[in-house]
């Protein structure tokens, strides 16, 4: 009888391995799926600037859908490519929606957070701050004034970005709650749009931006402001002033704003263990839709 003679471990053929090619096409892979969600499915936000207060508060960290209005030379993670008209399954935004922007203009990369005023064709014009569409005013309801605590996102001081010199209204603002803390008065007002969006606006009184002549939004623009309306660089305020300079063109919109995933106050710092306590759980899961009488 013959005997079998197993073969020795050194005479088994190698297996595979996972050479570093294949790691870094795993890599690449994992990474152009990321930019491709990003750029085309949702992508966070965070909020830098009280420019939308009260509906959003410095610390917010939102959801903002790539796909509510198609996709435009803007819709790319990384804001490289030069202005490109035209939106692939493009659709114009409803008056109210809060979008991210990014100007267009040499320079100008930076994503802004607006609200949708005007759609092509209407006339936009501020009397007194008062908001007019098309030869009307638009209804505005007192809603009395909302306390805000006092940390380093809302100072509320008058050598903030709101001062008392130019905004007559906010002088006074700062006062100390029942349980000791500080908080700033902020004056809210009800704003209903054609269509019946409706939203909250800040308004201290007389500012710089007011007064705003009737202006006729362009074909394929739009004309957007901030809530905050003393205190935002939109539409209505000229480029040396850092504004937008008029409506901005729809390729310019990245996508809508959808809710608050979670917000922390001014207290949170590098550590985060620290930041628990600066979580504010009343703003997660805050639609950031308008609502509609």
């Amino acid at each position: 009888m013959t005997e079998t003679i197993a073969p020795r471990d050194a005479d088994k053929p190698d297996a595979p391995r996972t050479g570093w090619l294949a790691e870094l096409r795993t890599f690449a892979l994992l990474l152009l799926g990321v930019l491709a969600f990003h750029s085309l499915i949702a992508k966070p936000f965070y909020i830098p600037s009280e420019s939308m207060m009260p509906t959003l508060m410095v610390g917010d960290r939102l959801v903002v859908s790539k796909y509510a209005y198609g996709w435009s030379y803007v819709s790319p993670g990384f804001h490289l490519l030069p202005f490109i008209k035209g939106r692939l399954l493009g659709r114009m935004p409803a008056r109210g929606d809060i979008v991210i922007l990014t100007p267009p203009g040499a320079g100008r990369r930076r994503d802004l957070i607006k609200r949708v005023i005007g759609l092509p064709g209407d006339t936009v014009a501020l009397r007194g701050g008062r908001l007019w569409l098309n030869g009307r005013p638009v209804p505005v309801r007192a809603m009395g004034e909302r306390l805000v605590p006092v940390d380093a996102n809302a100072p509320c001081t008058a050598d903030g970005p709101e001062t008392a010199r130019n905004f007559p209204g906010f002088a006074g603002a700062q006062v100390t709650g029942p349980d000791g803390r500080r908080y700033c008065r902020r004056p809210v007002m009800r704003e209903t749009l054609p269509g019946g969006a409706r939203y909250d606006t800040l308004d201290f009184g007389r500012g710089p931006a007011d007064d705003f002549p009737p202006y006729v939004v362009p074909p394929g623009h739009v004309f957007v402001m901030g809530d905050n309306r003393d205190n935002s660089a939109d539409s209505r305020v000229s480029p040396a002033q850092n504004g937008l300079g008029g409506a901005i063109p729809v390729e310019s919109i990245g996508g809508r704003a959808e809710f608050v995933t979670f917000s922390l106050n001014g207290n949170a710092g590098w550590n985060p263990l620290g930041w628990f306590s600066a979580f504010q759980g009343d703003r997660a899961g805050l639609s950031l839709r308008p609502d509609v009488e």
